[in-house]
């Protein structure tokens, strides 16, 4: 039986945080026996917006690997493979670029966000702006049908799919299939400081690797409401960040349905709901630490993994390209 293809992966710009747990590696293991899932570590896409740091981005993939490793990923069920020693995505990025133009381009949602949130301003790095046929060109290469993505980058798959009805059209048959994104019920969690977005730069996460300790002070110094000075006042649950990371990974509905109440009626100091929280995470990120640590002992072993699992995964990739150069009818030597 065939199973259907899953494509995700990170940028290898450091280690990961509980925002990719709950965004996506979780859904990633609940798919490595129903789906044969590629995670790509992808290096070549980190250099969009990090060229001047190239030692982060080289430094990161076994930063990455780790993470993926001691949350589960059993590489005999999912391949983990690297993004700049797969020629064929390049390849691909480069074709695509003939059937996009720089303004769908620049009117991407996601590109228009991350642009301004970066400040480049009309100093846009070309790489990072091309960026969504790039993104469309490692999806189509493993000929992916099921995409896990943020909420946010929706728009990137949508924008991969015009390219694949495009190449289709030129090609006059059906050569790549559309890809589906799978968006995680909990949405995109904020940073400790309730701002919008949890990054790795921000200094506003929580690390996969935390320690106890810095997991404390940061569900401590986690944005709460603001406007609830003492215990007996009523309080927001909607903003509050406590309670978005609680809804991310507190199992106990019913309970915590019960905290709400009592937190926006009154009576509920922030310490308790912060020390339910903190109880929920040290037990989430202990044995995934743990692991960690024993893997990071042999680092032979993590290089081996993703050799092993970039060697079959460009296979698969040049295979496409061939077929797709085939197909829209370009010389064959």
């Amino acid at each position: 039986m065939i199973k259907p293809t899953i494509l995700t992966g990170d940028r290898t710009t450091g280690s990961l945080h509980i925002g990719h747990y709950a965004g996506s590696l979780r859904n990633r293991l609940r798919y490595q026996d129903s789906h044969d899932q590629f995670l790509l570590l992808a290096d070549t896409q980190a250099l969009t917006d990090n060229a001047h740091d190239p030692e982060k981005v080289r430094r990161s993939v076994i930063e990455v690997a780790l993470d993926y490793l001691a949350v589960g990923i059993d590489p005999t069920r999912s391949t983990i493979c690297l993004q700049s020693h797969l020629p064929a995505l390049a390849e691909l990025s480069m074709l695509y670029l003939n059937f996009v133009t720089v303004s769908r381009l620049a009117r991407n949602p996601t590109i228009k966000d991350e642009i301004r949130a970066r400040g480049f301003g009309r100093d846009i790095p070309a790489g990072f702006l091309c960026y969504p046929a790039a993104q469309a060109a490692d999806i189509t290469a493993f000929k992916a049908t099921v995409v896990p993505v943020g909420e946010d980058q929706a728009p990137l798959i949508e924008q991969t799919n015009e390219i694949v009805r495009k190449i289709n059209a030129t090609a006059g048959g059906e050569i790549l299939p559309e890809a589906l994104a799978v968006i995680p019920k909990s949405g995109r969690l904020p940073g400790i400081d309730g701002k919008a977005k949890m990054s790795k730069s921000g200094g506003n996460a929580i690390q996969l690797s935390a320690t106890p300790d810095a997991i404390r002070a940061a569900v401590r110094a986690m944005f709460t409401d603001p406007n609830h000075l003492r215990v007996d006042d009523p309080g927001q649950v909607k903003g509050n960040a406590v309670f978005t990371y609680l809804d991310a990974f507190d199992e106990d509905e019913a309970a915590l349905s019960d905290l709400k109440d009592h937190y926006q009626r009154g009576g509920l100091g922030d310490a308790k709901i912060k020390s339910r929280l903190e109880d929920i995470l040290q037990s989430l990120i202990a044995p995934i630490r743990e692991r960690r640590e024993q893997l990071s002992k042999d680092p032979a072993y993590i290089i081996n993994i993703i050799r092993q699992g970039t060697d079959r995964a460009k296979e698969r990739t040049e295979a496409t390209k061939q077929e797709i150069i085939k197909a829209i009818g370009l010389f064959q030597l």
